[in-house]
Parts: structure tokens; sequence; C-alpha cells
């Protein structure tokens, strides 16, 4: 009987030891896993990283496009106005020229 009870001891034995070596396995492996988890998460975070300093980039270049569309619709605004100064001026000479060949023809030569 204590033959029996010592084999079948040293079966129970040999069944925890397994179970435990797959535990330590599964454990080396779930370790592994969350390595490689925290790995990801990180490059996950970089290019998030990258991402944010290409949108302020990015904001920074649609600031500056919409400050050289305001200047040049500045622009565009003062060239109209100095076409229609010049305009202006063109008419007003043009009256003084008329108004100038009306006092010669008063005139003989």
């Amino acid at each position: 009987m204590s033959r029996a009870a010592a084999k079948e001891i040293k079966g129970l034995i040999d069944d925890s030891v397994e179970k435990v070596e797959s535990g330590s396995r599964l454990v080396a492996d779930a370790g592994q896993t969350m390595t490689n988890v925290v790995s990801q998460v990180r490059q996950v975070n970089d290019l998030i990283a990258e991402i944010t300093v290409a949108s302020k980039e990015q904001t920074i270049g649609i600031g500056q496009v919409g400050q050289a569309v305001a200047q040049l619709d500045e622009m565009t605004q003062q060239n109209a106005a100095m076409v229609e100064q010049s305009s202006a001026a063109a008419d007003s000479m043009s009256d003084q020229a008329q108004r100038l060949l009306d006092a010669v023809k008063v005139f003989s030569v």
C-alpha cells in the first residue's frame, strides 16, 4: 500500500511540476506579449507626435498663405484705386487739352 501511495504521490508531484512549468511558459508568453504591446503603443505614440508636428507645420503654412492672399487683395485694391485716379487724371488732362485747343483757336496763325 505504501508503494502504491508513494507512486500516486509521485504522479501527483510530477503532474504539479508539469502544471507549474506550463504556467511558467504561459507567464513568459504573457510577458513577451505585454512587451510587444508596450512597444507598439510607443510606436503609435511616436506616430501621433509626428502627426502633431506635421499638423502644426501645416497650420503655420496655411496661415502664411492666408496672409499672402490678404496682401494680394490689399495690393489689388490699391491698384484699382490708382487706376481710378489715373483715369480721373487722364479725363482732367483731356478736358484741359480741349480747353487749350479752344483757347488757341482764337488766334490765327
